[in-house]
């Protein structure tokens, strides 16, 4: 479609950051061409960029007037990107500096949450001086480990003996030097997006697999979402606040996605906010947003309009 004057005017000429060098690449570059087709559609003047090394060269040469990020991960989603967008005096999708940088990072955005009075599983910080065993027996005897810096459930394992936790770290470790140890908890697992000040409808994800993972997210044709997410009103509202609660605590703006578990008595406990969240054809985010009444190019429309507000400060 060509360029509509009324977007020109509005948006000027917009860069869609996908790709990236994260290790989740493969899944910004869906993500992106799903967006870049979408603001085509709506005859919005852009300009897709892979983001590269070179990406901090090339951007003053490209006449751009503001940037929509659908980079996942370190080095797109953890505020190194925003903090150089701001010196650049280019507005920019999603949340600022140091929100970014604290919901990329599970165990800090955990003792966030602490000290707030937020519920969140219990969890051990893993290093090579860990006494496996003890760790367990903390926590429950099983638990969740994870890398603190990657996203789409990257070097996520369930751990239930000594050795296991050991060979989880491990492979967590190979991902990130920040690993920690989670809780596990035996419920119901539910993903609340925000859109611009609007918390849309809770989605609850029933999977197959031993939990939600990269595979389950990404790649299985029989994960269940169900939208609405069969909750009582009462009970639903409850998890709408505090996934609000979670975003807003954080200094989270614009948009994003908070991940809770139900135990079995149904108290909820905070994952993670994703800041940037995924935009393909299995992500959660477009859901939501059509049980809101959104269609895919209104979502990106209304994504792309929380760069309108940016103050560059």
């Amino acid at each position: 479609m060509a360029v509509s004057e009324v977007m020109k005017q509005k948006y000027g000429r917009v860069g869609v950051l996908y790709g990236g060098t994260s290790a989740e690449r493969e899944i910004s570059l869906i993500s992106g061409r799903a967006v870049i087709a979408s603001l085509q559609r709506s005859g919005v003047d852009l300009v897709p960029i892979d983001a590269g090394a070179d990406l901090l060269q090339q951007l003053p040469g490209l006449g751009l007037d503001r940037v929509l990020i659908m980079l996942h991960g370190p080095g797109g989603e953890d505020g190194s990107l925003q903090g150089a967008l701001q010196l650049l005096g280019l507005p920019y999708t999603g949340s600022g500096v140091f929100a970014s940088a604290l919901a990329m990072d599970k165990l800090y955005t955990k003792r966030f949450w602490q000290g707030a009075g937020l519920p969140t599983a219990s969890f051990a910080v893993l290093d090579r001086e860990t006494n496996w065993q003890q760790v367990l027996e903390l926590l429950g005897g099983t638990v969740m480990v994870k890398p603190s810096h990657e996203g789409s459930s990257l070097g996520m394992t369930r751990a239930d003996s000594a050795e296991a936790l050991e060979a989880a770290w491990r492979e967590a470790a190979a991902l990130d030097s920040s690993v920690i140890a989670e809780q596990w908890i035996s419920g119901a697992e539910y993903t609340v997006a925000v859109l611009d000040g609007e918390v849309l409808p809770p989605i609850k994800l029933e999977t197959d697999h031993g939990f939600y993972d990269f595979d389950a997210k990404y790649l299985a044709n029989d994960t269940r979402y169900l939208c609405p997410c069969g909750l009582a009103s009462a009970a639903e509202t409850a998890l709408k606040d505090l996934a609000w609660q979670a975003f807003s605590s954080l200094g989270c703006s614009g948009w994003g996605r908070v991940d809770v578990m139900a135990n079995q008595s149904g108290e909820l406990f905070l994952l993670e906010v994703n800041t940037v969240p995924g935009m393909t054809d299995h992500s959660l985010v477009p859901m939501a947003a059509r049980a809101a009444g959104y269609s895919f190019d209104q979502l990106v429309l209304k994504i792309l309009d929380t760069s309108l507000s940016r103050g560059l400060r």
